[in-house]
């Protein structure tokens, strides 16, 4: 088993916004970056990052040099990157049979989660084959991902654990690239 820590980024303009970024480049908000450290457990990691800014930012804040890995990028939004979940409910009438679809749910042009969970197998497996303790900065997207690969949630209704995005989240990968739960919701404010 080896573990792989997951770290979301600091806050955003669009996240104070509540719009949805996804692959959109959004910088962090200078009104709203919060003082992280490392926890101690993640001291012997070899640390990578989503390519985004968002996360580049965060892991510099956080004083790491990450390798870059494409495969922690955000889950595309297509045509709804940049809106906020009201403007939608009040564009798309099938929004909520689009919800319903849980592991399925594509916005239009966008991925699904069940994309993105393709995309993190081969990095999964990776990560496993090479035995040695990994952190990332990523999304919130991947971080969820990770758990319903973790806990078999299809992501229809709430999920299994509740999830701090102040926090690392931390997860043992088996010798196939298969994540389960370590330990979750590792405060990183000081």
């Amino acid at each position: 088993m080896t573990t792989l820590a997951l770290i979301r980024h600091m806050p955003t303009v669009w996240n104070r916004d509540g719009r949805l970024q996804g692959r959109r480049d959004t910088p962090l908000d200078p009104d709203a970056v919060p003082r992280w450290r490392l926890p101690t457990e993640l001291a012997a990691c070899r640390f990578l990052s989503s390519p985004l800014g968002r996360a580049r930012e965060t892991a510099a804040l956080l004083g790491i040099e990450p390798r870059l890995d494409d495969r922690l990028t955000e889950m595309s939004w297509g045509e709804w990157e940049g809106h906020t979940l009201r403007e939608l409910r009040s564009t798309f009438a099938d929004i909520d049979e689009l919800e319903a679809q849980g592991l399925d749910f594509r916005a239009p042009g966008g991925e699904c989660p069940r994309d993105v969970e393709a995309r993190l197998a081969p990095l999964l497996a990776e990560i496993a084959a090479a035995g040695i303790p990994t952190a990332a900065v990523t999304h919130k997207g991947v971080i969820r991902s990770v758990l319903a690969l973790a806990t078999g949630w299809d992501m229809l209704g709430k999920p299994p654990y509740r999830l701090s995005w102040s926090a690392a989240h931390m997860f043992q990968v088996d010798e196939a690239g298969q994540p389960t739960v370590e330990r979750l919701n590792i405060p990183l404010e000081t």
